[in-house]
């Protein structure tokens, strides 16, 4: 397979930094996340299908062979490519690749670009792929299922900013013993992969048992989510035994009876707090 040629966006360094969230310019303070699988969303469903990142500039063919770091993202002789820029100089695109940089990147690193003139610096946070950060490093599928499903997890209807607690068999995803006893309820389960190229995106979640609704990702109803979700069936009937955290693993998409709905292993089941909706 041809891999396909580097992003090219203008990037100033790599530098060492400790916070999630929207990109800021490079003057402002920087925060500090609680615990690793502690985190906050309001990822919106218009950045998450913003045509020009997620089909082109960032699909699998086109970020996913290049390293998520300021060497794979950085001029490459007198050429630049339009679509990455293009893309980048959007607020939705920019809002979808922090949310991108931070799921897949730990806390201790952080990418600067300069968009339009102005600095920004998109943060790492989570780490569910730090090899992609590597020199010479790429994203493969595995790679690829556990940001989409951090992606997904941090959706939000009314983009509105909430912390979750997001739990799965990821390193990055280990629960300390006073996040599992501030968040208690279960939501529900996502995976699939946004970066296959393919539309529709592989987008699905699965309801918790006891739950029969998704309102901070889906809304009111079920109907027109922006997750593929069966509301007849709960990841207990789709997925692998929850682990000892309360997550699911190896879940699948649907009623999961179909041949072709295979098992994602990169599954991340959202724990909210009592009240939350």
């Amino acid at each position: 397979m041809k891999l396909a040629k580097p992003l090219l966006v203008a990037v100033a360094s790599l530098t060492l930094t400790a916070c999630v969230g929207a990109p800021r310019e490079v003057d402002e303070q920087t925060g500090t996340t609680r615990e690793a699988a502690l985190t906050t969303n309001a990822l919106s469903f218009n950045a998450l299908s913003f045509n020009a990142l997620s089909f082109n500039a960032l699909s699998f063919n086109a970020l996913s062979f290049n390293a998520l770091s300021f060497n794979a993202l950085s001029f490459n002789g007198l050429t630049s490519d339009p679509l990455m820029m293009n893309a980048l100089e959007n607020p939705l695109g920019q809002e979808l690749f922090t949310y991108i940089v931070s799921c897949a990147l730990p806390a201790d690193a952080s990418i600067d670009l300069t968009i339009q003139g102005t600095p920004y610096e998109f943060h790492g946070g989570l780490g569910l792929a730090p090899q992609w950060g590597e020199p010479n490093g790429f994203c493969d599928v595995d790679c690829q299922e556990w940001v989409s499903a951090c992606l997904l997890a941090r959706l939000d209807y009314q983009g509105v900013t909430r912390e979750i607690s997001l739990r799965g068999d990821n390193p990055a995803l280990a629960v300390g013993a006073q996040e599992a006893a501030a968040y208690t309820v279960g939501e529900a389960a996502y995976f699939g992969n946004i970066f296959t190229g393919f539309f529709p995106q592989e987008r699905y979640a699965c309801l918790y048992p006891g739950q029969t609704e998704i309102e901070r990702v889906c809304g009111p109803t079920l109907a027109g989510c922006a997750v593929d979700v069966d509301p007849n069936v709960t990841c207990a009937e789709v997925c692998g035994h929850p682990r000892e955290d309360g997550s699911f693993p190896d879940c699948r998409p649907g009623s999961g009876q179909d041949w072709w709905d295979f098992p994602h292993h990169a599954t991340i089941t959202v724990y909210l707090e009592p009240g939350e909706p």
